[in-house]
């Protein structure tokens, strides 16, 4: 009992951590002196080691000059290219709107001059009306169908190393000018090679999509270092700390990063293949494995004609137009209150549509297109709180309910920096109060939601990344869906699928108190 008591003292004693460590550390140095007492030459090992070490110390020491050098020659390079949007930013508002407008184009071209970190970062911005002027976004967006092509050369180089295959084994037929390009990489049309030499099978025409020089390499982190730096430098600045820059670079990041791999926009494409596996009139490009790489992408090649045709070139066909518009906004909305995984790019550019064109099938039945989403990079997921309020927000919208629309919106950011909600929930509903009069009515629910994010924006309340992207998808889509169909609203239907829900939920409900001892 004694011996048990001294043990139990001893451990609860502050004094017996620090012996030991004391302890420790002094067999060390003796067993240290020992061995260099039993000789004062070293091993032929213990030299080698040494030497190893000390090529490595100057290999990386070498290696941080050299990457220093090159992340300075980089700042310096981007300081003069951005150097006439910053001198004009503050000059726009004094010399009128022609200037305004010429300052936006120089913003969007020195953006695809930048590189293809730049170019994604303004195609986010783009959908970030929250934190960016809504004509700045709407310059923006231009450059989702503006981007740079690399060379032939490159993209077999860069298949033949992914696959450890020549090209000529791969593929059949390839063509050598681009279908596409895009910010991230661009798409090759090309026929595989059939998998039984001799017999007459029809070769499969597959999409070949080869990542542009640069992206996922040295260059574009030493640009997001750049970035990073200028945005913790932000801190620094009172006007700015609001936007928390750091926050939104490192969010960007993460966005970026994810769609540089292309393995993972094969992951999305299945994902969205089996949530739409029961549909007829949608559908995806699907990954032709094994030849998937995270710079090379095969899949299925879509024959489709752009639906941007239907939205501004082909005049009548009304029934094919309101068709698209039906299934499009059906998509999305299953995308959302389903399946909670929302295709996050889905302008014009990314959407195919095709029409049978049997005449036999036309004498019988209404021939109903068929819509193919491409390019699914980008996707967005919400949590259940932000799933919550956003649809409580759209309810809200389409309601013509001011107060709420503003309370979700504050709801919408776990970290809100409002400086005064007070104000910013009393002009929205004030504005809202105008669209709900007669006069008012004749304002579409989705021009409210753009002029509430510009409130958003001038009040400085913090909308979190992933709600803000499904909310201008959501916009993208019921514009190009205004004008397939005039007669057909996104947000009426969004609207009555939400109440039906509710009338379930309460249903579902009241039936299982009933049910309960």
């Amino acid at each position: 009992m004694i011996a048990q008591a001294v043990s139990l003292a001893l451990a609860r004693s502050c004094f017996l951590v620090p012996s030991i460590f004391a302890f420790a550390c002094g067999e060390l140095a003796l067993a240290q002196q020992n061995r260099s007492d039993a000789g004062s030459y070293p091993s032929q090992n213990a030299l080698f080691m040494h030497a190893q070490d000390g090529y490595s110390s100057m290999f990386a020491f070498a290696f941080i000059v050299v990457e220093g050098m090159f992340l300075l020659a980089r700042a310096i390079y981007l300081a003069i290219l951005f150097s006439p949007s910053i001198l004009m930013f503050a000059l726009p508002d004094y010399f009128g709107p022609e200037f305004r407008k010429t300052w936006l184009r120089v913003v969007r071209r020195t953006l695809e001059r930048a590189g293809p970190a730049f170019i994604k970062l303004g195609q986010w911005a783009a959908t970030r009306p929250d934190l960016v002027p809504q004509d700045l976004c709407t310059e923006l967006a231009e450059l989702h169908s503006k981007a740079p092509e690399h060379s032939f050369s490159y993209t077999k180089k860069t298949i033949e190393r992914a696959f450890g295959r020549k090209i000529s084994d791969i593929f059949e037929n390839f063509e050598e000018l681009p279908v596409a390009s895009g910010s991230i990489a661009q798409v090759h049309r090309a026929s595989l090679k059939s998998r039984y030499p001799g017999q007459q099978v029809k070769p499969m025409i597959v999409a070949v999509k080869v990542r542009h020089p640069g992206v996922g390499g040295e260059s574009i982190r030493r640009d997001f270092a750049i970035i990073n730096f200028l945005a913790k430098s932000s801190k620094f600045i009172p006007a700015l700390n609001w936007l928390r820059l750091d926050e939104i670079v490192q969010q960007f990041a993460v966005f970026m990063m994810s769609q540089v791999d292309l393995t993972r926009e094969a992951a999305h494409l299945n994902r969205f293949i089996y949530n739409f596996r029961q549909w007829r009139d949608v559908s995806f490009p699907k990954p032709v494995y094994p030849l998937v790489h995270p710079a090379v992408l095969v899949e299925t090649y879509e024959n489709g004609e752009s639906i941007s045709h239907y939205v501004d070139e082909l005049q009548g066909q009304e029934g094919i137009k309101s068709a698209l518009a039906h299934i499009g906004s059906h998509a999305l909305l299953k995308m959302l209150l389903v399946d909670n995984f929302i295709h996050a790019d889905m302008h014009p550019g990314n959407i195919l549509v095709r029409v049978p064109q049997s005449k036999a099938r036309k004498r019988f039945f209404k021939s109903k297109p068929h819509v193919i989403f491409l390019d699914v990079g980008m996707t967005a997921e919400l949590s259940g709180s932000d799933r919550v309020n956003l649809l409580e927000f759209f309810k809200a919208v389409a309601r013509r309910d001011g107060r709420t629309a503003a309370e979700c919106t504050l709801r919408l950011s776990k970290e809100q920096n409002c400086p005064d909600p007070k104000a910013y929930i009393e002009e929205v509903e004030e504005a809202f109060t105008f669209w709900g009069t007669r006069e008012g009515d004749a304002v579409h629910p989705a021009e409210c939601m753009e002029q509430l994010l510009e409130k958003v924006r001038r009040h400085r309340v913090k909308i979190d990344g992933n709600v803000c992207t499904v909310i201008v998808t959501t916009l993208v889509l019921e514009g190009w869906q205004r004008k397939l169909d005039p007669g057909y609203n996104v947000m009426d239907t969004l609207q009555t699928l939400l109440l039906r829900a509710d009338w379930a939920k309460s249903f579902a409900y009241t039936i299982e108190s009933l049910m309960a001892p």
